[in-house]
């Protein structure tokens, strides 16, 4: 090879290298940034935006069991959903399955026919308060959540609001199981009528033997106490997997979005 050419050669293999030197780095820039996450045996790469959504799923299916707070990789995913119109369309979505049962069920005129709700993020939305308290991504205190509820501003989710006056107009006895405590009362009153709400049977609060009980405990307990008054309890809403489970449970229970928070 005579000069020339070995030339030739040493300046195209640099051009070469100049490319994908660059291209490299281009997709380097271009890829988000990643966590391992293991899964079995497996380790997969994955963003925020998917771990973040694989999480919520996670915790709304009840696979991740008992966890504290939001991870801090997903408090703006959280906030995103939470106030978006996500998180509107799934409460939509399964209050209509809701209603479609409902209007299947052969209501009695012995009002015996109940439906149990819980309130807060079913019947109630604290999103105002968790707005300025992380969105759960922030430890829970008790005594700020407290002075939010003495306010009696929190709105209706709408979704549930609609399907609470299908409910009534199709002749279902209404029972609200909280696990406020029972000197919340008046507030809790207050704050559903200013909703919209009203009509219910009977408001259940923790009274002082209530105190201390797990949330699936209390509420099975006070689902029994309307079964043995011969109610058949058809449907069943919560935001939890503890408003639902548990015994006397109802022919269905519906399960409302909440990655906010995980109440055992």
């Amino acid at each position: 090879m005579d000069s020339r050419s070995f030339l030739l050669s040493i300046s195209l293999i640099l051009f070469i290298i100049t490319l994908i030197s660059h291209a490299s780095a281009q997709s380097i820039i271009q890829i988000p940034s990643h966590k391992t996450q293991i899964t079995g045996d497996r380790k997969i790469r994955v963003d925020d935006g998917m771990y973040c959504d694989s999480w919520r799923f996670s915790v709304e299916t009840n696979d991740a069991g008992i966890w504290e707070y939001v991870p801090s990789r997903c408090a703006k995913y959280v906030q995103d959903y939470m106030t978006g119109d996500r998180y509107l369309s799934d409460s939509e979505v399964v209050s209509s399955y809701a209603l479609n049962f409902a209007k299947n069920v052969n209501v009695s005129d012995d009002g015996k026919d109940a439906w149990v709700f819980d309130i807060d993020e079913t019947l109630l939305s604290n999103l105002p308060y968790y707005e300025k308290n992380g969105f759960g991504s922030e430890p829970f205190i008790e005594e700020s959540f407290d002075e939010w509820v003495d306010l009696a501003e929190a709105p209706a989710l709408p979704a549930s609001l609609n399907f609470y006056k299908e409910l009534k107009q199709l002749g279902f006895t209404i029972f609200l199981l909280t696990g406020r405590s029972e000197d919340q009362r008046n507030v809790t009153d207050k704050n559903l009528l200013f909703a919209g709400y009203s009509g219910w049977e009977k408001l259940f609060l923790r009274g002082l033997s209530d105190q201390g009980k797990p949330a699936d405990l209390y509420k099975s307990e006070k689902r029994s106490e309307l079964v043995k008054e011969g109610y058949k309890i058809h449907g069943n809403s919560g935001d939890q997997w503890s408003d639902l489970v548990g015994f006397a449970v109802a022919e269905r229970s519906f399960k409302l979005p909440n990655p906010m928070y995980y109440i055992p």
